[in-house]
């Protein structure tokens, strides 16, 4: 009866301990995304879509770019003195307008004094030595002077014409005249005045303080001449070439354009990988300001593409696309590559060779795009 009961129980025994294997589940195939969508009439009029052809067209390829107004070096100016002294006085404002030869500030010193005094008795003594000179050349000739002293002599009023001619050149420096100094015209100041015409950038001295020759007194810009400096940035640089033309506009006023052509492309790289294009205005100056910030275009290239309003590109993911009407009132979504745009106009590229005999989205496409999603999350 035991060896009964065992050996009936024996396999459901086994089974409730064995693993029961079950069938894999095969992986549902995944659906291909949505890349048509169908509107109606209505759907069409309510969204406000519009169809239409991509055009042929020239389009100018455009560099967007900053920078700011600057001006030569040539046309900047940084006044110093030669000579140490106190500035007695000075009008000087930053943003005065100023003309070449203007006395823009007064020194003085007592080393001034000493210098005229320098001058005016090396002339005194190179006259007497000249004198001397002359009378010991002709006793020479007649041998009724040595020629030790004739040589002695000729060596002081060399000297002396010398230290004359240096005079002269340090006094020219101070801006005062050697031809017209005297005994009676030895002054303690000394007029500093304009190198160029135009304003005051800075003034970085006030009456009473003593400079040095290092310092710099005044800085003077002559705004006859600006230019423009614009940043491009490395991957940019080999589109850019002397005399491309180029607009310019203020970050604050983009109603106005000035016309301005590409003078020097620099050669040299900053930190941030980016060079400097130095640009020169067309035509009379514009009333800017050194050191305004701008924005400017750089015509680039002036190509035919095909063209479609910026309305009938959209951007899904990391790319670009088109709508093309395939069926009536049906759309497939096309990828294409955009390049230039201008005027609200993009130039495209894509795999199909007879896009201009396409109809497509021209306006509102996002509508479709959204619709499209729409329909995919449905189903």
């Amino acid at each position: 009866m035991n060896k009964f009961f065992f050996i009936l129980f024996l396999p459901l025994f086994i089974g409730c301990f064995s693993k029961k294997e079950e069938p894999k589940k095969e992986s549902a195939p995944k659906q291909n995304a949505v890349t048509t969508v169908s509107l109606t009439d209505a759907q069409i009029k309510n969204a406000g879509i519009v169809t239409g052809k991509p055009v042929m067209r020239s389009i100018e390829a455009v560099l967007k770019v900053n920078g700011l107004i600057d001006v030569p070096p040539q046309n900047m100016v940084t006044v110093s003195f030669p000579s140490g002294g106190y500035l007695k006085s000075t009008h000087l404002l930053p943003g005065m307008k100023i003309s070449k030869g203007q006395v823009i500030g007064v020194m003085q010193d007592q080393s001034f004094v000493q210098m005229q005094e320098d001058y005016l008795m090396a002339v005194a003594k190179l006259s007497f030595l000249q004198k001397e000179y002359e009378r010991q050349k002709l006793l020479n000739t007649t041998k009724a002077t040595s020629d030790k002293i004739y040589e002695q002599t000729a060596s002081d009023y060399q000297s002396v014409r010398i230290t004359v001619k240096a005079l002269q050149q340090k006094l020219l420096l101070l801006g005062i005249n050697p031809s017209t100094l005297n005994e009676s015209t030895i002054s303690r100041t000394v007029n500093i005045y304009a190198p160029i015409s135009g304003y005051v950038a800075a003034v970085n001295v006030n009456i009473g303080k003593y400079v040095n020759p290092t310092d710099v007194l005044f800085e003077l810009v002559n705004p006859k001449d600006l230019h423009l400096v614009l940043t491009v940035f490395e991957k940019d640089l080999r589109s850019i070439h002397t005399g491309q033309k180029v607009k310019v506009y203020l970050t604050s006023d983009t109603t106005k354009t000035y016309n301005a052509e590409v003078l020097l492309v620099s050669k040299t790289l900053d930190s941030n990988r980016s060079a400097t294009v130095h640009c020169h205005f067309d035509g009379a100056t514009p009333p800017l300001l050194p050191g305004m910030f701008v924005n400017a275009d750089i015509q680039v290239t002036n190509n035919t593409a095909i063209t479609v309003p910026e309305e009938a590109v959209v951007r899904s993911g990391d790319k670009e696309y088109i709508f093309i009407e395939r069926k009536n009132k049906q759309f497939e979504m096309m990828p294409v590559n955009t390049a230039v745009s201008q005027s609200g106009l993009v130039s495209i590229s894509s795999t199909d060779t007879d896009m201009l005999n396409q109809v497509i989205i021209i306006k509102n496409a996002y509508a479709a795009l959204m619709k499209m999603k729409n329909t995919g999350e449905e189903e």
